[in-house]
């Protein structure tokens, strides 16, 4: 067990991330008191029931009193009224950080809020499943996965430096960028993905001579993971592109591009330029593995044990 880094840790919104922080954060011994907060009375019952919060508050105010640390983790629509809810009730020196996927609006939204002498450092922990709440949280999600902080030009490098530790102590390699380039970033790696999923699957719903059972029946490995990633949570999808609108049109434009190309060619009859091309994202894949963010096992490592 390490030595607490926080005394209390106050987690506003305790879906998958905030409860896989709560478990990993007891698994390491990084924090003396974990509270939490959410809309739900029924996810604050279960928050208590499983034990990811000392205690539960009906009001992220209460939640946030006396917190050295704060979490947002909402959909990034919802961040600026809960800091302006939170703000009177922060401790003077308390850290201020997020979990969103979209950087610069959670900045815009969140900043103007928080009071002299409250650290807010934006973060993004690169991990996560289709699942959502309190159930879905497992200690081990965030291990060898990598969390984004983007600190503002006013946040102390002690602040930075404590958060940093308590993501590597959960089991995370952690990175420092501006929050214009992840949001770039996080454009093509994760947000346009995740919209051209949503649209294969919608697609196949729109394809009348393919019926509903065939569609389920026949799912190749291909489809099949499209309709996992089409089953996140549409509130924090539908946030994500409405605040990252600039990066995720840009990135969607290029990759229109690159469909016209690969139309031609199939169209053509140019297996070279097919050939080239498979074999260059081939690659990609493959550097995702050795990068250790990913396994070739069969089904991708995923066991059918955890749905995930």
């Amino acid at each position: 067990m390490s030595t607490p880094l926080y005394g209390r840790v106050a987690l506003i919104g305790l879906g998958l991330i905030a409860s896989s922080m709560a478990l990993a954060m007891r698994r390491a011994g990084l924090a003396t008191d974990i509270t939490g907060y959410a809309r739900s009375a029924e996810t604050r019952a279960t928050a208590l029931e499983l034990g990811l919060v000392d205690s539960v508050h009906a009001t992220a105010a209460e939640a946030v009193a006396g917190a050295d640390l704060v979490v947002l983790a909402v959909p990034v629509g919802a961040m600026g009224a809960l800091a302006s809810e939170i703000a009177p009730a922060l401790a003077p020196g308390a850290t201020v950080t997020d979990v969103g996927s979209v950087k610069q609006a959670v900045i815009a939204a969140v900043a103007p809020h928080l009071p002299a002498g409250v650290q807010f450092i934006p973060g993004h922990p690169i991990a996560g499943t289709e699942q959502s709440g309190p159930r879905a949280g497992f200690a081990e999600l965030f291990d060898n996965r990598w969390c984004i902080l983007t600190p503002t030009p006013d946040t102390d490098a002690a602040a930075l430096e404590r958060l940093r530790a308590l993501w590597n102590g959960m089991g995370a390699n952690v990175d420092v960028m501006e929050p214009d380039h992840h949001d770039l970033v996080l454009a093509v790696t994760s947000h346009a993905p995740h919209l051209i999923a949503y649209t294969m699957v919608g697609v196949a719903d729109d394809l009348r001579r393919v019926t509903d059972s065939e569609v389920i029946k026949y799912s190749a490995a291909g489809f099949r993971d499209f309709t996992r990633i089409a089953a996140s949570d549409p509130v924090m999808w539908r946030d994500v592109f409405l605040t990252n609108k600039a990066a995720t049109l840009e990135i969607l434009g290029r990759f229109t591009e690159e469909l016209f190309a690969l139309q031609r060619a199939i169209r053509r009859g140019d297996g070279d330029h097919l050939h080239d091309y498979f074999a260059r994202t081939r690659a990609i894949r493959r550097g995702i593995i050795d990068a250790g963010q990913d396994t070739d096992a069969p089904d991708f490592g995923r066991g059918p044990h955890r749905g995930r």
